[in-house]
């Protein structure tokens, strides 16, 4: 067992969570548009479920409305049935070979209940994070009792791991406060 390599894989994943948290977050719609909001939206193409992104430009028209051309005229239909059927709350009209999305206005309540899902994925990810600190300070521990690290070696790697888990659960904190503050600007 080295411990350099169980603090390195314990890094790396605890990274990945974070940034599995930062694409949840990308997903909660905020009263601005963006385009990656539409980024997990599988159209039926002949047959076969693609990403929209593959099948049609994805631009801001303004602040409050995406606008989505497909590269083939005949998908303006599968892109609007696509959207519609998201579950985003959107409600997509076509206009030529252009499929507009405009962005309803949050509602204080809807802006409520969107704070509570984006806090209850980062105690999700808090808890990844912490779960990689159990298995990571479990390697630590067991390579103790194989006697293949000292005691200072094996206790300078908890430290070490214990600053990982503090370092990643401030950024999880800091993308929430951001996305909180986001939500609520109205």
């Amino acid at each position: 067992m080295e411990i350099a390599e169980v603090k390195k894989s314990t890094e790396q994943k605890m990274h990945k969570s974070v940034e599995a948290f930062k694409a949840d977050l990308a997903k909660v719609r905020t009263g601005r548009a963006h385009t990656g909001l539409l980024d997990h939206v599988m159209v039926d193409y002949y047959g076969t479920p693609t990403p929209l992104n593959q099948i049609a430009k994805v631009i801001l028209i303004d602040a409050r409305t995406i606008g989505v051309t497909p590269f083939e005229k005949k998908m303006i239909q599968a892109v609007d049935k696509a959207i519609r059927e998201a579950d985003l709350g959107l409600n997509p009209a076509t206009t030529g070979d252009t499929v507009r999305v405009p962005m309803p206005p949050l509602t204080e309540e809807r802006r409520k209940e969107l704070i509570k899902v984006v806090k209850h994925e980062a105690e999700n990810a808090r808890v990844a994070v912490r779960n990689l600190r159990r298995d990571a300070i479990h390697s630590l521990k067991e390579g103790l009792k194989k006697k293949e690290v000292s005691e200072n070696d094996e206790r300078r790697a908890q430290d070490e791991v214990q600053k990982m888990t503090d370092r990643n659960i401030a950024e999880i904190d800091k993308l929430l406060q951001q996305k909180e503050t986001e939500l609520l600007a109205v």
